[in-house]
C-alpha cells in the first residue's frame, strides 16, 4: 500500500501545495515519498510502503526508461506475473521484481484498454506526457480509496481526503447532507464524505484527463456475466488456494487478523496446508467476564496452536478505548461508527511490531450470504406475505428479541426497501428511502441486488475503509483474500435460484469441516465489535464519556440532524438498551467533527 497525491492543470505551479499533500499522506507509505512536477500544471507525489522488492528503484513517483510515463498507485497486483510475462513477449526488460515496475509497462504499452486487465487492489494515476494525458483508476471491489475535489478546471486527487485538504483547494466544511446517511449506514453515501466539496472517485472507474483538466473519457470495470451450471466445491477449493497463496506472497513478514470465526480459519488453514509456515495471528479479547458471550478468543488461542503460530492477543476494556481515543480520532480520514474499526486500528498497532502485511477474512459474507440479514432475507422472500402478517401480530407483543423486532419492523411492501431496513441501525423513514434506493441496483433478482448493495455500499465503505485506516496509520499492507477477482467473479456469475440453493457459506464451512473444524463451521455468527452495550451499563466512566460527547453534539450541531438521530443525542441515556449501536456511531462522530473545528 502506500499514498498517492495528483494535481492537475495546477495554476502558477507551485508546488509547495503538492508537497503538503505527500506530507499529509505520509504515513500511508513511511518508506519513501518524493514528488515530481510533470509540466505543464500537472503534479504528482507518492508515498511508498515496500511490500515487493525492498529496494529503491520501484520508489515513486516511478518513470518508465523513456521519461514519457510517470506513475503514482496505491495497492498490489496479484496477477503481476503473468502481465510481467507478456510484456516480455512484448520485449519488455525490467530492472525490479516489482509490481510496480510491471504495472507502469502495461499501461504505457496498452493504455486504458489494458486496465481491465489487472487483478488486484489499486488506485492509481498514470501520466502519459506524450498524449498529455492523466489516466485514474480504482479497482472493482473498491479496496483501495481514493478522493478528489474540482475547481472549475483544476482537478486534486489523493488516496485521504486530507490529502485532498492539504492542497488548498477547499476549506474544511462539514457536509451537512451526509450526516442523515452517516446516522442510518455508519458512513456517508459511496460517492460522497463528510467534507464539503470532496467525493470518492467511483471503484470500478476509469477516466482520462487531459493536462487542462478536461474529462476525456469514463469507463467501468464491472464485468457482465453469463450463467453457468453451479460450481463444485473443488472448484471453489481451486479458486480459494489460489487466492491464498497470491495475497500471502510479500518479501516482508505476513501476519492474519484471526478472530476464530469460519472466514478467518479457512484462510490460516489452507495457507498452513499449503505451505506449512506459521505466521502471526492476532486476536482482540474483553477478558473472562466476556469469553462466554465473546468467545473469540478461546478459538482463535486454539487454532493458534494447532497452526503453531505466534499468537498475540489484545485485551480490549472501556479504559483501552479511552486511553487511545485520541491517538485513534486523529489517525480517521472519514469516521466510520462501526465499532470493529477501533478494533482494527488496535489490533493493527500491535502488528506493526511484529508484521508488515495484515491479512483478513473480510468480503466473505457479502460473496456468499453470510450475514444474519442475509439469511433472514432469504427466509423473508420464500414467503413475503406469510411475514407481514405476522409483523402485524408481532407488533402487539411485548418482550419480544431484539432481532425478531427488528426484522418484522424492516418490512415492508417492497422487498428492496425491507433489505434496506435491515442493514441500517433502524429503519430509514420514507422521506429519505428515494435517496437510498437511486443506489440500489434493481435488476429482479433480489437476493443477488442484496448481495450487490452489500458490497457496493457497505463493504467498500465500511469494512474495507475501517481495513484501509487502520492498516495505514500503523503502515501496515491490508489484504482480504476472498476479495480475489476470480473468487468476486464466482459470486457475480451464480444466478438467484444458485444463490438461494446454498445454505449461507457452504462451500466456506464444508470446506471447515473436511478439515475436523466443525466446531468452526457450526460457530454461531458474532458481529466483530466491542461490548458497548455491557460497557454501557456497567462502566460509568464510559458511558458518561460516551453520553456526554453525544448530548454535547447535539446542542452544537442538531439543527442539521434527522429527528431521530436528534432524539438520542437530547437524552442518550433513555437509549441505552435499544439505540446503543447508534450511540457509538454518534461519538465516534461527534469525536471526530470537534477534532477537525468542522
Amino acid at each position: 500500500m502506500c499514498g498517492i497525491n495528483l494535481i492537475i492543470n495546477s495554476s502558477g505551479h507551485d508546488p509547495s501545495h503538492i508537497k503538503k499533500m505527500m506530507k499529509a499522506t505520509a504515513h500511508r507509505g513511511p518508506d519513501h515519498s518524493d514528488w515530481l512536477d510533470v509540466g505543464e500544471g500537472v503534479m504528482v507525489a507518492g508515498n511508498r510502503l515496500k511490500i515487493l522488492d525492498l529496494g529503491d528503484l520501484p520508489n515513486q513517483p516511478i518513470t518508465t526508461p523513456d521519461g514519457r510515463g510517470i506513475l503514482v498507485w496505491n495497492g498490489a497486483l496479484y496477477n503481476y506475473q503473468d502481465l510481467r510475462n507478456i510484456l516480455l513477449d512484448e520485449g519488455i526488460q525490467f530492472q525490479t521484481r516489482s509490481d510496480s515496475e510491471v504495472l507502469i509497462h502495461w499501461l504505457q504499452q496498452h493504455g486504458i484498454e489494458g486496465v481491465e486487465k489487472l487483478e488486484g487492489m489499486f488506485a492509481f494515476a498514470y501520466v502519459d506526457k506524450s498524449k498529455k494525458e492523466v489516466i485514474i483508476a480504482r479497482d472493482t471491489s473498491g479496496k483501495k480509496p481514493l478522493y478528489y475535489a474540482k475547481n472549475q478546471n483544476k482537478w486534486v486527487f489523493s488516496s485521504e481526503t486530507i490529502g485532498v485538504m492539504a492542497s488548498g483547494i477547499v476549506q474544511a466544511a462539514l457536509n451537512h447532507n451526509q450526516l442523515m446517511p452517516y446516522f442510518y449506514s455508519r458512513h456517508t453515501f459511496p460517492d460522497a464524505t463528510l467534507y464539503e466539496g470532496i467525493y470518492q472517485f467511483k471503484a470500478g472507474s476509469v477516466c482520462s484527463y487531459s493536462f487542462l483538466g478536461e474529462k476525456l473519457e469514463e469507463r467501468s470495470l464491472e464485468k457482465s456475466f453469463v450463467p453457468i451450471a453451479m460450481p463444485t466445491l473443488e472448484q471453489f477449493k481451486e479458486l480459494l488456494i489460489d487466492a491464498v497463496l497470491k495475497h500471502f506472497h510479500a518479501e516482508v513478514p505476513v501476519g492474519m487478523v484471526l478472530s476464530g470465526g469460519a472466514d478467518s480459519t479457512l484462510l490460516l488453514n489452507t495457507w498452513y496446508k499449503e505451505t506449512g509456515t506459521p505466521l502471526h495471528t492476532f486476536t482482540a479479547t474483553f477478558g473472562n467476564k466476556y469469553n462466554s458471550t465473546y468467545p473469540d478468543g478461546r478459538f482463535a488461542t486454539g487454532l493458534a496452536a494447532k497452526y503453531h503460530c505466534a499468537h498475540h492477543e489484545i485485551l480490549v476494556t472501556p479504559q483501552t478505548v479511552q486511553e487511545n481515543w485520541a491517538d485513534y480520532i486523529v489517525s480517521l480520514d472519514q469516521p466510520i461508527g462501526d465499532s470493529a474499526g477501533f478494533l482494527t486500528w488496535l489490533i493493527a498497532k500491535q502488528a506493526k511490531q511484529y508484521v508488515k502485511v495484515l491479512i483478513s477474512g473480510a468480503g466473505a459474507d457479502e460473496l456468499f450470504g453470510g450475514y444474519n440479514r442475509h439469511i433472514a432475507f432469504q427466509k423473508y422472500l420464500k414467503n413475503p406475505g406469510l411475514y407481514h402478517s405476522m409483523g402485524k401480530v408481532a407488533r402487539w407483543v411485548p418482550l419480544l428479541p431484539r432481532s425478531i423486532r427488528k426484522f418484522f419492523d424492516a418490512l415492508e411492501k417492497d422487498v428492496c426497501s425491507s433489505f434496506l431496513n435491515f442493514t441500517a441501525l433502524q429503519p430509514i423513514p420514507d422521506p429519505y428511502k428515494p435517496l437510498y434506493l437511486s443506489y440500489y441496483k434493481q435488476t429482479g433478482k433480489p437476493f443477488k441486488d442484496a448481495l450487490e448493495w452489500d458490497r457496493s455500499f457497505y463493504l467498500i465503505n465500511d469494512v474495507l475503509k475501517i481495513h484501509d485506516n487502520a492498516s495505514m496509520a500503523h503502515g501496515l499492507e491490508g489484504r482480504a483474500p476472498y476479495l480475489d477477482g476470480p473468487l468476486v467473479d464466482l459470486s457475480k456469475r451464480l444466478s438467484e435460484e444458485q444463490h438461494l440453493s446454498l445454505s449461507p457459506k457452504e462451500w466456506i464451512k464444508t470446506l471447515l469441516k473436511q478439515q475436523d473444524l466443525s466446531p468452526i463451521a457450526k460457530r454461531k455468527k458474532i458481529g466483530f465489535g466491542i461490548p458497548i452495550k455491557e460497557w454501557l451499563k456497567e462502566d460509568l466512566n464510559f458511558r458518561n464519556k460516551l453520553l456526554v460527547t453525544v448530548k454535547s453534539f447535539g446542542k452544537s450541531h442538531g439543527k442539521y440532524f434527522p429527528e431521530e438521530m436528534l432524539f438520542i443525542c437530547k437524552e442518550p441515556n433513555r437509549y441505552i438498551d435499544s439505540s446503543y449501536l447508534q450511540i457509538w456511531n454518534l461519538y465516534v462522530l461527534a469525536s471526530w467533527v470537534k477534532h477537525h473545528k468542522l
